[in-house]
């Protein structure tokens, strides 16, 4: 029986790829004041960013429970007798940390193996889609985690975020910074390292931040996918999907729209870049 895949939200991967590799997806928590939804579930992509532009509350997001984890595992177990879990840093969420507690908890001899990606978004997207299609491909568990965590160093995600206000709002940054920043039409690039946030760069302008991105992309290499995401600028994305096509030449570049988890803390108009890079041999 092939391995299934399991990740969570965050991984913010389009429904019918989940559906055509059969991925399962444990959403997170988005709560608007008293009202709580899960991510992608009980709240669509669209009406999170309706309420988050036009309403007064900032959501907050929480983790999975290990109880929501240990329902998916025992249901996949009647099918499958091995799961690979797939999940957002351990430094950004406590999801992984939920994984691990079902893992130890769930009452079934299916093995379960639980891998922080250090990563998020279709980063940690990029990381289960290569899981799956390998588990498509007949390949076991233990080459599946192999791949995997040697990946998962060589997994890049960054991004441009239009305004620091969301940021702010989530306690990323001081308002001395998001006043600044706004005053001078700074448009920052942020990325992962090492499972973290942290600022790469600040260009002056949306355009050169986009030519700058671009930039970062041709410096990486050799490629073995990649993907583009956007929270509410679509157009812009498959602008963006277009030129960065040049560095990854015959292959396809997966298309996403960032969930309600990570549209909590990017805002409106952000756009995120994630590859993965092949493994470099010495000449």
């Amino acid at each position: 029986m092939a391995v299934r895949v399991v990740t969570d939200s965050t991984a913010d991967l389009p429904k019918e790829i989940t559906e055509e590799l059969d991925i399962a997806v444990v959403p997170l928590h988005i709560h608007f004041g008293k009202d709580s939804f899960e991510d992608g579930v009980s709240i669509s992509t669209e009406g999170f960013y309706n309420l988050l532009t036009t309403g007064d509350i900032l959501p907050k997001t929480s983790a999975p429970s290990s109880g929501a984890f240990i329902e998916t595992y025992e249901r996949i177990a009647e099918e499958s007798d091995e799961i690979i879990s797939i999940h957002i840093s351990t430094k950004l969420s406590a999801t992984y940390a939920s994984a691990l507690v079902a893992k130890d908890g769930v009452e079934t001899p299916c093995r379960i193996e639980v891998v922080d990606t250090l990563s998020a978004s279709i980063g940690l997207g990029l990381l289960a889609v290569q899981a799956a299609k390998m588990a498509r491909d007949g390949a076991s568990l233990d080459e599946i985690l192999e791949t995997t965590n040697a990946a998962v160093p060589r997994t890049q995600y960054f991004g441009l975020v239009d305004t620091l206000e969301y940021l702010h709002k989530g306690g990323r940054i001081g308002k001395a910074a998001t006043f600044l920043g706004s005053m001078l039409n700074v448009k920052p690039i942020l990325g992962l390292r090492d499972g973290i946030a942290h600022p790469i760069e600040r260009v002056r302008g949306r355009e050169r931040a986009l030519d700058r991105i671009c930039e970062m992309v041709s410096g990486y290499g050799p490629i073995l996918s990649m993907a583009v995401a956007h929270t509410t600028t679509h157009d812009e994305m498959e602008l963006l999907a277009s030129r960065l096509s040049q560095y990854f030449p015959g292959n396809e570049i997966l298309r996403s729209r960032c969930g309600a988890t990570l549209g909590t803390y990017l805002g409106p108009g952000a756009l995120c870049i994630a590859l993965i890079e092949g493994e470099k041999h010495p000449a």
